[in-house]
């Protein structure tokens, strides 16, 4: 392949006339999920991960965590979120997943 003219994105030229407005996108984000949505992600990832981890203490302190995210109590679900956390950043690439879910959930529980 040699030479030629790649063009990415938005290429737009505009001579005269008036009143133009430019480029208008209508990209729309993508809907929110509620915290309990979230929630069960979290735990699916949890679940999913906990076959990974080699150490007996790691999976004891995901069955630990689990139970509390079902709970109605914010500083009890903020924990586990946390546990749950430190052990996917422990466990790395393959833990990562359940980090980024766990963020999102964090993310949600402090609205």
């Amino acid at each position: 392949m040699s030479g030629g003219d790649f063009q990415f994105g938005d290429r737009v030229s505009i001579v005269g006339g008036q009143g133009h407005r430019g480029i208008v996108h209508h990209n729309h984000a993508a809907p929110q999920r509620t915290l309990e949505e979230q929630l069960g992600e979290v735990v699916q990832l949890a679940l999913a991960l906990r076959g990974d981890v080699p150490d007996d203490t790691d999976r004891a302190s995901i069955d630990h965590a689990l139970p509390a995210l079902g709970a109605d109590e914010p500083p009890a679900r903020r924990r586990s979120l946390m546990a749950l956390a430190a052990i996917a950043a422990t466990v790395g690439a393959v833990g990562e997943p359940l980090l980024g879910s766990v963020k999102a959930a964090l993310e949600l529980l402090g609205r």
